[in-house]
């Protein structure tokens, strides 16, 4: 039959708080979780880097920015293809555009859709993260706040009215992505 413990004595009461506790040192570093398909594999330094970048805020906010560039830049396409226009002449006459006259403007509107497409993607993408990581959170507010923050920026260039305005629709637009995105 095993001894009684005497929790008075700081040796024993040691032992049986490491056996139900265990000890002070908490080994996060390359912890290997049993699957189905075996153990996952231990990162590397480089590979921990490497993630680490992807997941920050200045990676997020240029790959927002370039693919609001792209984003923008088909859909100006688009807009432009289907917006007629015509060239007038001496005296207002309407006369056929030229392809090279056709192409400039579907350069000029494609490249103005972009520009506006990638500064909204860089601007709300940077104040996203930046509210996720003072928080210190991932949930809906962070999409909320940040659409309140961008669209009242962007309306702020046309008066305080509007800014008010595009902080509020910009905001409940970004809720309602973001409840579509996670349900």
């Amino acid at each position: 039959m095993p001894e009684k413990l005497n929790l008075e004595n700081d040796a024993d009461f040691k032992l049986l708080s490491d056996y139900f506790i265990g000890n002070l040192h908490r080994y996060r570093e390359n912890i290997v979780v049993p699957q189905n398909l075996g153990p996952v594999p231990i990162k590397t330094v480089d590979e921990k880097r490497v993630e680490a970048f992807f997941e920050s805020c200045f990676f997020k906010t240029v790959m927002s920015c370039v693919l609001g560039f792209g984003l923008g830049a088909a859909i100006g396409l688009f807009t432009s293809s289907v917006n007629p226009s015509f060239a007038t002449g001496p005296g207002n006459e309407v006369r056929p555009q030229t392809a090279r006259e056709i192409f400039r403007e579907m350069k000029m509107t494609s490249l103005g859709y972009a520009k506006n497409f990638a500064l909204v993607g860089a601007v709300f993408s940077a104040v996203e993260c930046t509210i996720e990581s003072a928080r210190g959170k991932t949930d809906w507010k962070n999409g909320t706040y940040a659409g309140g923050i961008t669209g009242g920026l962007i309306g702020l260039r046309a008066g305080v009215k509007a800014g008010v305005i595009g902080a509020a629709g910009f905001a409940a637009f970004s809720t309602v992505i973001d409840y579509y995105m996670r349900h």
